[in-house]
């Protein structure tokens, strides 16, 4: 059987199977070499995400999962006093819950390749257009995220790597890294634009091969259709499948 890649995470993993997500360009660079699985819920904190776990991944599964990335933050760094502070959870609790989950995923299996990707940059003023473009008038004139916090959250989930031994990606720095970011990269101030999507891609790509899940050196699950005879196309097969 394939082995099989889990993205868990909020709306932007729930999201990323879209047109030009990057849960879609993962399946395809793993096409018939591993099956890419989207666990994505939005709007979830890692508050609510924690009640998930043992459903998503259960501790006697007998073929836990080769690769998860866990991808929160976004929705925890919700500011109080703003539109959507029911999601707000303190950074402190934040680095906790992303602790618990890993610690589970590792019980599941120790082999578990597990990566965290930080929250994305928050384009401030791409976030307040985009409440005007729902609320009109009654839109909150201050941002219910501003780009501080959410480097605030995006720290502690890469100090949080550093300290169990696991790979994360920093979006947040790795994002800013490039001029224009704030449209270029973003949809809506938070939520990912095509570009924004491929950037997840590539590093997602990038750690899982220099980790041990290096798509180009996985076999397919099948002989390839230039590994079979037409005149005896049972050969291939039995070479590929005992």
């Amino acid at each position: 059987m394939r082995p099989q890649i889990v993205l868990f995470g909020d709306s932007i993993t729930e999201q990323s199977f879209r047109s030009g997500g990057w849960g879609s360009s993962l399946a395809n660079t793993y096409s018939r070499k591993a099956d890419v699985l989207v666990r994505g819920y939005g709007g979830y904190n890692t508050r609510w995400a924690l009640f998930l776990l043992t459903h998503i991944f259960p501790l006697n599964s007998t073929k836990p999962p080769a690769a998860t990335t866990i991808f929160f933050g976004a929705n925890d760094a919700a500011l109080l006093g703003r539109n959507s502070e029911r999601q707000h959870v303190p950074v402190e609790e934040y680095k906790e819950n992303l602790k618990k989950m890993v610690l589970h995923l590792k019980e599941c299996s120790p082999a578990m390749l597990v990566v965290l990707i930080t929250p994305p940059p928050v384009d401030e003023e791409g976030r307040k257009e985009y409440a005007k473009s729902l609320y009109g008038e009654k839109a909150m004139q201050f941002p219910e995220r501003t780009n501080e916090m959410a480097g605030v959250y995006a720290r502690q989930c890469v100090e949080l790597a550093k300290d169990l031994g696991i790979h994360a990606i920093d979006l947040w720095s790795k994002m800013q890294g490039t001029d224009g970011w704030q449209k270029k990269f973003l949809s809506d101030g938070l939520h990912l634009t095509p570009e924004g999507n491929a950037v997840v891609h590539e590093e997602v790509v990038r750690v899982f091969s220099e980790a041990w899940l290096s798509a180009a050196d996985m076999p397919y699950d099948f002989p390839h259709h230039s590994e079979i005879d037409g005149k005896n196309p049972e050969k291939a097969f039995l070479q590929k499948c005992l």
